[in-house]
């Protein structure tokens, strides 16, 4: 070692100032005795490492061993190889493992190496005591000290080889268990084993079982047993006893029962003692069967079982009857009979009063003799009896009275129930209900109570009942009901009698009608948006008609009517349909209207004309008058006189209006049109007057004011002139 120093010591000087070139070659792990041991082996874990370096000697590096990339073990070593040690390896020591090697700045590192233990270490099964009673219980831990948690703990109790109670734990925290299990009352000499069960990733690796040391069982009470007095076979009348005893442990302090069972009847019980018998008077047939004896604790159950037969002595009697339904004043027979016909006492009873101590009986029945009916018969000391025989008398069943308890009428769809009784006559009584001679409902009554029928009619229908029984008579029907339905009015209808438009003083007639509905209906009409009804009636008919002998047009509008009955008063009132009533003019007054129109017409057209020629003619006269020359006059007048014509008109009643208006003048001097186009008169024709009538101007004026208005400056001059020069 010291010349190990000493040649480093050496060698420094030499190699200061120079820099060392160094490679990681390989680097990998083995394993000894290999990468797959059994548990409890131990495992040597080796690194190995090819450096190459300029330098002689191997430069310090840096070996981590890793196991599921957790750090074990961290070494700086000059060497080539490095250990890690497992000592005893086990389940948890399984897993993945590498190693890294750093050389100055320089890290590799080796694949992950799978490492497999095989194996759980034997458990150790140990029991807290090693004789123990029935009832009590037995404590039993199992561990696996040498494993680490989590553990899958499996526990058996074992006799004779025989599981006769398993179980199982998963413990998560610590590598043992505890765990109780009861003694029974079968258990004699036990055993307990162990197997433990530890899983890594998806592999599960189980122990072999290990077990405990033997348990004794020690017994609490012996199993019951039986003691059947007579023994051997056993006949109907012998004495008869069962007796069950049991041994218990001196040790035994706990309360316990002894109980006697046939089949699930409990006969018999003590919770004191060591035995308890069960002993009826006489053996019967009735006691042949399995008898159970049970001894229970709070713990422990034991059980034992027996068969008893016993001969029978005779057979179960049989009563007889002749028939089990008679009529009143029927003949009844009973008699009472035993298979092989030996000899015995013999005794009938009704329900339980002995009405005879023979083996037959006769008798007429009344109703009060229904009843059920036995006989018994005794031989020696043993009385059996037969089975119930049911009699029923009937009573002729009397007329059935129908009826129904509708306080109020009954109306058409409504739920109706109707009754049916009978007030004589032995239930069951059936009754049938007939609507209309069709019986369909029928239902059983057994008492003398109404049947209650429920019916929903359409219509007013006759009932009627059959009652029968099992009296030989037959059935009786009742007298016949009168169902009286009222039908509520359920559609109504408005129309208008003859057509739509009525002329106006002619009669209107609106029609309200209904589909059905029991009389007496009521009917309203009504005006559309007004509440109160202005007609109303009530008929013992399905329509209503009302009428206007004069129609007028405050008659018009829509028009809607109501129809009901005494069904409708709790229900919908119906509403028929909305009419419109038009009412029209009638002919002549339509003529004399358009009389009166064109008169009106022709009047207004007279008046406009005659104030349109007072009008035209006052315009005509008002110039003349202003604007009246004094030489025109005599030179008009000279005209005036010259012309016969106008001597003649003026005789003859002629105005100067109507005159200028009817004669059309010849004027040969027309002037141009330029000077006409603002003339209102350009054409006169100027009459001589009369002579004898010169005072008169009338026609004189008209002329000067007609030329007035046509003529104006000096063209009007020169033709007044040419007129004068003419004439």
């Amino acid at each position: 070692m010291y010349l190990a120093l000493l040649g480093m010591l050496w060698f420094c000087p030499r190699l200061k100032g120079q820099e060392n070139s160094f490679t990681i070659n390989m680097i990998e792990m083995k394993a000894e005795p290999g990468w797959e041991v059994e548990n409890g082996q131990n495992l040597i874990l080796k690194c190995l490492v090819d450096i190459s370096t300029t330098s002689k000697l191997l430069s310090p590096h840096q070996v981590f061993f890793y196991k599921d990339d957790i750090l074990l073990k961290n070494v700086t070593s000059w060497n080539r190889e490095e250990s890690f040690f497992i000592q005893a390896a086990r389940i948890y020591d399984r897993g993945n493992y590498k190693c890294t090697v750093i050389l100055n700045n320089k890290e590799k590192t080796t694949r992950d190496y799978s490492l497999s233990v095989k194996g759980v270490p034997s458990p150790r099964v140990t029991v807290d005591k090693m004789e123990v009673m029935e009832g009590s219980m037995v404590t039993v831990e199992c561990s696996v000290p040498e494993e680490k948690p989590p553990i899958y703990f499996i526990i058996e109790k074992l006799e004779m080889n025989i599981s006769k109670q398993r179980k199982e734990k998963m413990v998560l925290n610590k590598n043992y268990v505890t765990l109780d299990f009861p003694i029974e009352e079968q258990d004699h000499v036990l055993v307990f084993q162990c197997q433990a069960k530890i899983s890594f990733g998806n592999f599960l690796e189980a122990s072999e079982f290990t077990k405990s040391d033997l348990v004794t069982v020690r017994e609490t009470f012996s199993i019951p047993s039986f003691q059947i007095i007579p023994e051997g076979e056993i006949t109907e009348g012998d004495p008869l006893k069962l007796k069950c005893t049991i041994r218990v442990t001196h040790m035994f302090r706990e309360n316990r029962e002894i109980i006697i069972q046939k089949d699930r009847e409990i006969v018999a019980y003590t919770k004191q003692g060591t035995e308890v018998t069960y002993s009826p008077p006489l053996a019967r047939v009735e006691h042949i069967g399995n008898y159970t004896c049970k001894v229970e604790s709070s713990k422990i159950s034991k059980v034992n079982s027996v068969f008893i037969n016993i001969t029978e002595l005779f057979s179960k009697p049989e009563l007889l009857i002749s028939s089990n339904h008679l009529d009143e004043g029927g003949k009844l027979d009973l008699s009472c009979q035993i298979s092989g016909s030996p000899l015995a006492n013999f005794t009938i009873q009704k329900e339980n009063t002995t009405i005879t101590n023979s083996q037959n009986f006769t008798k007429r029945v009344w109703v009060h003799d229904s009843g059920t009916y036995r006989c018994l018969a005794a031989i020696r000391n043993v009385i059996k009896e037969s089975d119930p025989v049911q009699l029923s008398v009937f009573e002729i069943v009397s007329k059935p009275r129908i009826f129904h308890n509708s306080k109020s009428e009954v109306i058409k769809g409504q739920l109706l129930e109707l009754y049916c009784q009978s007030i004589n006559g032995t239930p069951p009584i059936r009754y049938h209900l007939c609507k209309m001679n069709a019986c369909k409902s029928h239902q059983e009554m057994y008492s003398n109570e109404p049947a209650r029928f429920l019916d929903r009619p359409t219509a007013t229908t006759e009932y009627t009942c059959v009652a029968k029984n099992h009296h030989s008579q037959g059935s009786v029907a009742s007298d016949v009901l009168n169902v009286v339905v009222i039908v509520p009015v359920a559609r109504v209808n408005l129309s208008i009698l003859l057509h739509g438009e009525v002329e106006s003083g002619k009669e209107v007639v609106l029609r309200c009608s209904t589909d059905e509905g029991s009389w007496p209906i009521h009917y309203k009409f009504y005006r559309h948006d007004v509440a109160d009804p202005f007609f109303e009636k009530t008929s013992n008919d399905t329509y209503m008609i009302w009428y206007k002998s004069h129609a007028g047009k405050e008659d018009e509008g829509q028009y809607y009517c109501i129809a009901s009955n005494r069904a409708n008063i709790h229900g919908k009132m119906p509403k028929s349909n909305i009419i419109t009533v038009k009412v029209t003019l009638a002919p002549w007054m339509k003529g004399l209207i358009a009389v009166v129109i064109i008169g009106a017409i022709i009047v207004a057209l007279i008046l406009v004309a005659r104030w349109y020629f007072l009008k035209k003619a006052k315009a005509k006269q008002m110039p003349v008058e202003m604007s009246r020359p004094g030489p025109l006059l005599n030179s008009n007048t000279e005209k005036m006189q010259s012309d016969p014509n106008v001597e003649a008109n003026s005789h003859s009643g002629y105005n100067d209006d109507i005159g200028n208006h009817t004669m059309k003048p010849t004027n040969e001097h027309k002037e141009p049109d330029h000077l006409n186009m603002d003339v209102e008169y350009t054409e006169v024709e100027v009459l001589t007057p009369d002579l004898h009538r010169a005072p008169e101007r009338k026609g004189t004026e008209t002329v000067y004011s007609e030329i007035r208005k046509a003529d104006s400056g000096e063209n009007r001059h020169s033709r007044i002139e040419g007129s004068l020069d003419a004439t």
